[in-house]
């Protein structure tokens, strides 16, 4: 949906993005992630059509930015991190207004996306309230509203919960999961957690370089050189914590120990093994076959946090 190569944006002697190139694909939710200057908005107001790039390509929908830019703003809806919002007018009045201008000529359409924005975007209660009237949340969701007013295919979202209480925080990121599918989404965020909720691939870019791109759980396993996985077992012999040990592949094993567990309590390991395909099941198999039985196995990935400071501490 988004195809972007080897773009770059200096200001004079400063690369605020430097050649950077990604892909958004359809119905994903793709977060982009890096500290206060980093390169994330100018990347997005390129992509949008806000801002010219130095050299690089973008494409929307197959139609490149610079040469169809009116189809480009007509697959995209953009929320940038201060909502564009004529603060004089009633929510409803801008977002029929909005409507309008982005292309919802027939009455009864526009009706119907204004119907739909309000209710999703939870701002029944203010929509005949003028903006300026409205909290710094509120102000946000009518930006929201704003973007998907004209039902876009792609969403750009620069900070999406920037201002919102906890409440609304989750209310958006359920509302940014339901579009899932729908919509392909790119947004920004500094709140790390919500991140590894809402995206399903994760790029993380500091001073206008991609450093790193992908699942969360596929990075830590390129961060630690391995997969690691947390078993609960039940029974099995006395010597299984060797036995675990001399598995083919296996790198390192750690018993979680709790000072009241009893004797025929289950035992909690955490497993570090070799990167491989189907190293996850060879592990099960071998588990099981010690006699043991297998309560849980599951992976151990670091956080989003831990793999963010990681990623963007090198060269600091």
């Amino acid at each position: 949906m988004i195809q972007v190569d080897n773009l770059s944006k200096r200001y004079g002697n400063f690369m605020a993005v430097d050649n950077i190139s990604f892909n958004l694909r359809k119905g994903e939710i793709l977060g982009f992630l890096g500290p206060n200057g980093a390169g994330k908005t100018t990347t997005m107001r390129i992509i949008a059509g806000y801002l010219s790039a130095t050299q690089g390509t973008v494409k929307v929908s197959g139609y490149d930015i610079y040469d169809h830019p009116q189809k480009v703003k007509r697959n995209i809806g953009y929320l940038p991190e201060l909502p564009p919002l004529y603060h004089e007018m009633r929510v409803r009045d801008y977002l029929n207004f909005c409507g309008r201008i982005k292309g919802l000529k027939s009455g009864r359409v526009r009706r119907k996306r204004l119907q739909y924005v309000i209710e999703h975007c939870s701002l029944g209660e203010v929509q005949k309230l003028h903006i300026h009237k409205l909290s710094r949340g509120y102000r946000q969701r009518v930006g929201l509203a704003q973007a998907l007013i004209h039902n876009p295919p792609i969403l750009i979202l620069d900070e999406p919960s920037a201002g919102l209480d906890p409440h609304q925080i989750i209310g958006v990121r359920q509302f940014i999961r339901q579009l899932a599918g729908e919509q392909s989404i790119l947004l920004s965020t500094h709140i790390l957690p919500e991140a590894s909720l809402t995206c399903d691939r994760v790029l993380i870019i500091d001073r206008g370089k991609i450093l790193a791109g992908d699942t969360t759980e596929k990075l830590t396993g390129k961060l630690k050189g391995c997969d690691m996985v947390r078993v609960l077992l039940h029974g099995g012999p006395e010597d299984i914590f060797q036995r675990i040990k001399a598995f083919p592949g296996v790198l390192e094993v750690s018993e979680q120990k709790s000072p009241d567990r009893k004797k025929d309590d289950p035992r909690s390991f955490e497993i570090s093994y070799e990167l491989g395909k189907n190293r996850r099941g060879e592990l099960a198999r071998a588990l099981v076959e010690t006699g043991a039985e297998l309560l849980e196995l599951r992976p151990k990935a670091m956080t989003l946090e831990e793999i963010f400071i990681k990623i963007t501490s090198k060269g600091h």
